[in-house]
């Protein structure tokens, strides 16, 4: 079976009770398969942190229903349970349609929905709440409900007496809790790689246990077993050259999926792991280097001060393969304004400095201006964009014109398209996010660039 948690909107506590079900299964010896509408890092991060196997994401906009298909009975048929959390609220998709929605994942998987509200200051108009999201699509199945910010015996028993006559199954009642407050910073979630953002487990499934009724939960919690799962959106063949890419991977650098490093190994790539953080170099075999987005704005100086590192990304560059996305290219730049406003150096390769400016946030599509890397010319993909940081270019003359140039166009719903990021012979820098294993094109240009230079 497996369900949904969602709500009417963003911040109604998804996540918190995500992590109740998911600590309360750990603490009862329970393999807990979980996964997270959207291609939100954070949450997904905060999910694969208790225990169990590795959240997965769950995207149609970027991956497709496939692939989306693919993951979800693959992952949740090797475990006792699976939940999938929501994004935001149960309608919102891409634009103002409900496509890429948690309502359409639902759809396509065919799984039930447990809703989370927020009740405080209410009674009553929860059920008109309820009837609203129930009436608007009579093909999704909000099964069971968990009232939130719910403080007394009172308000319990008021709520109860006016769902007394609804057909959906109560689940829990949740108070107030500080010690279930999740830390947060201007992306969402403090990643549990913070040491003030790790869970207490133990504590978390005591307060589950009290608060939620898990005999009717465990019920909407089986895993899925069907086993007639889709063809692979990508083939798995074996790779004819065995040299190494590097992944920047630490506390700075932490935003990928799960599935790009399982499929590099399962067609024989080896991967190496390069830490900035730690001031180390780029391990000499790697011949390719992925730098994943993160929070390099946090870490601006520390990041300036890991002088083997940048230098060794500098020469890294002269001869090799970089892919960067995100905060990944932003250590490329010249320099990053940090949280407090003050500048650091960075590796110089880029003619940019980084600094705070708005939120850029939402689902892309990627047309290709030339043949580059990773795109074709007119070539058509898809991407994601999140980021606080701007970059204000400079040092505009013809030795960086001649070198670089945007790779591709991009565009939102209902934007025009405009260039965006950087490109030349043997780098791709951008602000664009792409789920790679489900892009067969795009991933399939990156293997082709790796395995150029891996022959020379």
């Amino acid at each position: 079976m497996s369900c949904i948690i969602s709500a009417p909107s963003t911040d109604t506590g998804k996540t918190t009770l995500s992590l109740l079900v998911s600590c309360w299964a750990y603490t009862k010896g329970l393999k807990l398969q979980t996964f997270k509408v959207g291609p939100d890092y954070l949450d997904q991060e905060q999910l694969s942190s208790i225990g169990h196997p590795m959240c997965r994401n769950l995207d149609i906009f970027l991956s497709g229903e496939e692939w989306v298909r693919n993951s979800f009975y693959e992952q949740s048929n090797k475990s006792d349970l699976s939940l999938v959390e929501g994004a935001m609220g149960l309608y919102e998709g891409l634009g103002s349609t409900h496509y890429s929605s948690t309502a359409n994942v639902a759809e396509i998987l065919s799984l039930p929905i447990v809703f989370i509200v927020n009740a405080k200051g209410q009674v009553g108009s929860l059920v008109a709440l309820l009837k609203g999201f129930q009436e608007l699509d009579t093909k999704i199945n909000i099964k069971g409900i968990v009232f939130n910010n719910v403080n007394s015996d009172r308000h319990k028993k008021l709520i109860k007496e006016v769902f007394k006559n609804q057909s959906i199954q109560i689940i829990g009642f949740l108070p107030f809790d500080e010690n279930i407050n999740l830390s947060r910073s201007n992306l969402g979630l403090i990643s549990p790689l913070e040491s003030k953002a790790k869970i207490n487990i133990e504590y978390f499934a005591a307060f589950a246990e009290k608060h939620l009724d898990f005999s009717i939960f465990l019920k909407l919690l089986k895993a899925s077993t069907q086993k007639n799962i889709l063809n692979k959106t990508i083939d798995l063949k074996p790779f004819s050259n065995n040299k190494p890419i590097a992944i920047a991977e630490d506390k700075i650098f932490h935003f990928q999926y799960p599935e790009t490093k399982e499929y590099l190994n399962t067609i024989g790539i080896p991967l190496v792991s390069w830490n900035i953080y730690d001031d180390q170099e780029i391990p000499k075999e790697a011949q390719s280097l992925i730098i994943p987005g993160g929070f390099p704005e946090r870490y601006a100086q520390h990041i300036s001060n890991s002088k083997r590192s940048l230098k060794s990304l500098r020469e890294f560059y002269k001869t090799k393969f970089i892919y960067a996305e995100c905060g990944g290219m932003m250590i490329l730049g010249d320099s990053i304004e940090d949280e407090n406003g003050f500048s650091h150096n960075m590796a110089g390769i880029l003619p940019f400095k980084a600094r705070k400016g708005g939120l850029s946030v939402g689902y892309r599509y990627l047309k290709g201006e030339k043949d580059s890397i990773i795109i074709k010319k007119d070539q058509q993909i898809r991407g994601h964009e999140f980021h606080y940081w701007q970059v204000e270019n400079q040092n505009k003359n013809k030795h960086y014109d001649s070198i670089f140039s945007s790779p591709w166009k991009i565009k939102s719903w209902g934007t025009r398209y405009k260039k965006e990021g950087w490109s030349s012979d043997n780098l791709h820098a951008s602000w664009m996010h792409l789920h790679l294993p489900s892009n067969k094109e795009a991933l399939q240009n990156i293997l082709n660039s790796h395995q150029i230079r891996s022959s020379n």
